[in-house]
């Protein structure tokens, strides 16, 4: 895994001032060494600038970035960043054509693959990546990312120039570029925060490239192509049919996955998503006389102030223990303590460059530090309650008809706490009825699907759109914070179209959440973890955590400078701080209740600052 950065202005002539650029181009590296911390390099040419950040996965020697290959007097560049899992497939198909090949390297057979078949070819590549080639015969710029947006990219206009990173701290780099938010962006934050309308970039004038999009840049301006969508098709295996072809695909989809010139290891909950994904890597590793090493987290004391609820039935230590003994796994057990994790909170947005996921987010970040120490390449069970349907909002009927994002049921948490002069002026609940119309007017409904089924259709594809993709975002930015590439084989292309139109009464056989999934699952897993109820990502239940923020945040407030505080209703803000329990459900998802408002609020406080955020409405 990697960084890439760049610009791009097709009537520039950015050598006439080569030192300027270039150290732009230095910059961009620097602020994304933690993505890269193996080597970097960039490259300079009248129109176009690439950086990149190497983090050595795959052809340690020699796949040096940027990549270039010569064709007569021009030259095409590449900077990438991701794995590809179908290497020899695309390989044997440049070979056919007597296409020279030089390196190992992934890197080359995409440039090889561009420079044969065209910007079509990337609906060939199974695996996650973002990544630009530059052009010189033709003068044009084309960004490429992964069907399901794993990977990251963002760009900008300054002036006629595009600006383009993996994360939005890479274009600020660039003269000019300015980090600002107009009624749009805070919407984003405040409405629909963490998650992010597919396509945002929040920053005014900063778009993300869509997952399963590519855009090229020219003289003519930017066209963006959908090389990859979502479709509703109808299922006609039988149930027997699917337990055995989504057996292959799971199994399949983690043994692609495992490719790496480095050590492997995997998360381990003891819940079935991770325990599938660990009993396949370890199988394999068997085989090779190796033996597979694990990683749980859990929170300093959460076995004495853990309380059972709907959302988070179970501890995951007992079922972890039998999942290790099962698997024979080298293990180590990660803690995390409540003031680590709140003072996480800060370095998960320079993660982000945004607000995120607050603890869920700064926790995951700190295990993830951890775990780089000793590797540089992790597979997760991460998306498989998005692939097969394993949230509440699946099942339960008020959540189905919601007409709305069903982890955001109400905004009124959110609006309770804002300035009312704010609230006028964001219009939130149009804006997150806007986009959530937007958003389910992408998929198709079957003709025989009746109003259950097609609301199901509609939350399965926001789930991988939204909700999937904000947990993607978090797993990348989380791991490749500390020079980790996180892998999650359930978001492969291939299994997840498949399953999107598995029919529910498969999906839930006999009202078994998930079913689909443990059933293709019997062999790999003891029944005990095959059959455990879903319990999510741990989060800590230590009152001190509530107090501890409550604190810092009425401390942040008490400073005049405070960017956040014009924002905020102070009167019922502090009613909530004496008192957050109060709060009610979670504000998103299943696990962001009231400690997580509080710690939400202090991550826009800090993002507002450290950007030197300017609020244009």
């Amino acid at each position: 895994m990697c960084s890439i950065s760049g610009f791009y202005n097709p009537d520039a002539r950015f050598t006439s001032r080569r030192e300027h650029y270039s150290h732009i181009l230095s910059d961009m590296k620097r602020v994304l060494y933690h993505r890269g911390p193996d080597e970097n390099d960039h490259i300079l040419t009248d129109h176009c600038g690439l950086a990149h950040t190497r983090l050595s996965i795959i052809d340690l020697e020699n796949g040096h970035q940027p990549m270039t290959k010569q064709t007569g007097d021009y030259a095409t560049h590449i900077i990438y960043n991701g794995e590809i899992y179908n290497l020899s497939a695309l390989r044997n198909k440049l070979i056919e054509r007597n296409i020279t090949i030089e390196t190992t390297s992934d890197t080359e057979i995409i440039l090889l693959s561009y420079l044969t078949f065209g910007a079509g070819f990337v609906k060939e590549l199974d695996g996650i990546f973002a990544f630009a080639i530059y052009d010189e015969r033709h003068n044009t710029l084309t960004l490429f990312r992964d069907p399901f947006g794993v990977k990251p990219l963002f760009y900008t206009m300054c002036g006629d120039t595009l600006v383009f990173s993996s994360e939005p701290k890479g274009c600020f780099c660039f003269p000019g570029v300015k980090a600002e938010l107009d009624a749009s962006g805070l919407n984003e934050i405040l409405s629909l925060g963490p998650a992010r309308t597919p396509g945002s970039g929040v920053f005014r004038g900063f778009y993300e490239l869509r997952p399963g999009c590519y855009m090229t840049c020219s003289n003519y301006g930017r066209h963006t192509t959908n090389y990859f969508r979502l479709e509703s098709r109808p299922h006609f295996d039988s149930y027997e049919e699917t337990v055995k072809k989504t057996s292959f695909l799971v199994q399949d989809a983690i043994r692609r996955q495992m490719v790496s010139d480095v050590p492997i290891c995997t998360f381990l909950s003891g819940g079935v998503d991770s325990s599938v994904v660990s009993a396949v890597c370890a199988s394999e590793l068997r085989k090779k006389g190796e033996r597979l090493t694990t990683f749980s987290f859990d929170f300093t004391e959460n076995d004495k102030y853990f309380k059972a609820n709907s959302f988070q039935p179970s501890q995951d230590r007992p079922y972890v223990d039998k999942m290790v003994e099962f698997l024979g796994s080298e293990h180590h057990y990660l803690e995390c303590s409540n003031t680590m994790q709140a003072d996480l909170l800060t370095r998960s947005v320079d993660a982000h460059d945004l607000p995120c996921m607050v603890d869920i987010d700064s926790s995951l970040q700190y295990f993830c530090e951890q775990v780089s120490h000793s590797h540089k390449v992790v597979l997760t069970g991460e998306c498989a309650d998005e692939v097969f349907g394993g949230y509440p909002w699946f099942h339960r009927e008020e959540m189905l008809n919601s007409g709305t994002f069903p982890w955001t049921p109400s905004l009124e948490p959110r609006k309770a706490l804002l300035s009312p002069e704010l609230i006028d002026a964001l219009n939130m609940d149009s804006y997150v009825q806007q986009a959530y119309e937007k958003a389910v007017s992408e998929i198709d409904i079957l003709p025989g699907e009746d109003e259950v089924q097609a609301n199901r259709r509609r939350i399965g594809y926001l789930n991988i759109r939204f909700f999937m993709q904000t947990l993607l975002n978090r797993m990348d930015r989380t791991s490749m914070y500390s020079g980790l590439e996180a892998r999650v084989p359930f978001a492969d292309k291939t299994l997840v179209d498949y399953v999107f139109n598995i029919p529910w009464e498969m999906k839930a056989k006999d009202g078994v959440v998930k079913n689909i999934l443990r059933q293709s699952a019997k062999g790999l897993l003891p029944d005990e973890i095959l059959f455990r109820r879903k319990s999510p990502y741990p989060k800590t239940y230590h009152p001190y955590y509530e107090t501890l923020l409550a604190g810092r945040l009425k401390e942040a407030l008490s400073d005049g400078q405070s960017p956040l505080r014009s924002m905020l209703n102070l009167t019922a803000l502090n009613q909530f701080l004496d008192n957050p329990k109060d709060y009610g459900k979670p504000w998103y998802g299943q696990l962001m209740a009231g400690p997580q408002m509080i710690a939400y609020l202090l991550q826009i406080d800090y993002f507002l600052r450290k950007y030197q955020v300017r609020i244009v409405l």
